[in-house]
């Protein structure tokens, strides 16, 4: 069995599983496993170019999990859990960490965030400016007004700005790409669209974000074009907080002709 092939399920499935923890060895058999049925360690080693020695140390790792059962005969025969299996207990085991860091994280975090931010952060990669967004969003309470492309109005952020507008944050958004006056589809709250300015049309901009008119948020899409459009990682951001910060005084200019007291 080859495992180099990207293509090839097999190497994704053993990749995975390298990523959610386990070694090399216990990846590799238990993907031989999954294609096996049941087996025995010599099964197992032939598949998966694993030592025999070390098929029983990569079992016991997967035991530890909750992957594998043992058969108790001579030899000892393996068998992997099914996918949906799999799935779940990695699924369970990582929010349980997730969570476990967000606590731990909110302990350390201090009390009073500092609201006023000195000069202007950045952040690369279309994810992580995503993540960055709906923090922004979530952290909302009195506006959020986002002017985006529509390939970058995610389901995260659809929701952020859906569940902002249930606790009664006033949420704007508009299109450089699409029209928001008809909610995108439905996508977006009721009544939150308005028409983008002709000035947005060919501009490399990704999305601006203001927030309470303390927090911008302004990204670009880098090296990319109509006929080569960017990559998921090829969007780059800069923040800033605080009424007197650059970035919001700027962006707060930017978006004044929305409304008259925007100034």
């Amino acid at each position: 069995m080859s495992f180099n092939d990207s293509d090839d399920p097999r190497s994704t499935a053993v990749e995975q599983l390298e990523a959610f923890g386990l070694s090399a060895y216990a990846a590799r058999t238990f993907v031989a496993l999954t294609g096996l049925g049941e087996g025995t360690a010599k099964d197992v080693s032939a598949l998966a170019e694993v030592p025999r020695t070390r098929v029983y140390d990569a079992t016991a790792e997967l035991r530890e999990h909750g992957l594998v059962d043992v058969q108790q005969s001579s030899p000892k025969r393996f068998t992997a859990v099914s996918a949906e299996t799999t799935g779940r207990r990695f699924r369970r085991e990582y929010t349980r960490r997730a969570d476990l860091l967000a606590e731990a994280l909110d302990e350390i975090e201090p009390v009073t965030p500092n609201t006023e931010q000195r000069g202007v952060w950045t952040v690369t990669g279309r994810e992580m400016v995503s993540d960055r967004v709906v923090e922004f969003v979530d952290d909302a309470s009195e506006e959020v007004v986002l002017v985006t492309l529509e390939a970058l109005l995610t389901d995260d952020v659809v929701d952020a700005l859906g569940t902002a507008a249930d606790r009664g944050v006033a949420v704007r958004v508009s299109g450089m790409d699409f029209s928001a006056g008809d909610e995108e589809g439905g996508r977006l709250p009721d009544g939150c669209g308005f028409e983008s300015p002709r000035a947005w049309s060919g501009v490399p901009a990704g999305r601006l974000l203001m927030v309470d008119r303390r927090r911008t948020l302004a990204s670009v899409l880098v090296d990319g074009n109509g006929e080569h459009p960017p990559s998921a990682r090829d969007e780059t951001a800069i923040w800033g907080a605080g009424e007197t910060n650059s970035l919001v005084v700027v962006l707060k200019a930017m978006f004044s002709w929305l409304n008259g007291d925007l100034g």
